[in-house]
């Protein structure tokens, strides 16, 4: 799990979201419904994500941050 967050918590941070032991299984969660990707497949998320916030990061946060908002 989580296998990408080094990767992003530097575009997360910038967004206002803190990733912390306990809320990081949530925002893996809500990352893989973003991205359209089964549950702990890491490799395809990461993927994906690395896709997304390569064209628009900005975008991606605000995604997240409305997913972890409902």
């Amino acid at each position: 799990m989580t296998c990408y967050f080094r990767h992003i918590r530097k575009i997360l941070e910038k967004g206002g979201i803190e990733a912390t032991k306990e809320n990081k299984r949530e925002i893996d969660m809500a990352i893989h419904r973003i991205v359209g990707v089964e549950y702990k497949n890491c490799s395809a998320t990461w993927k994906k994500v690395k896709e997304r916030i390569a064209d628009e990061p900005e975008a991606f946060v605000f995604e997240l941050k409305t997913a972890l908002a409902k």
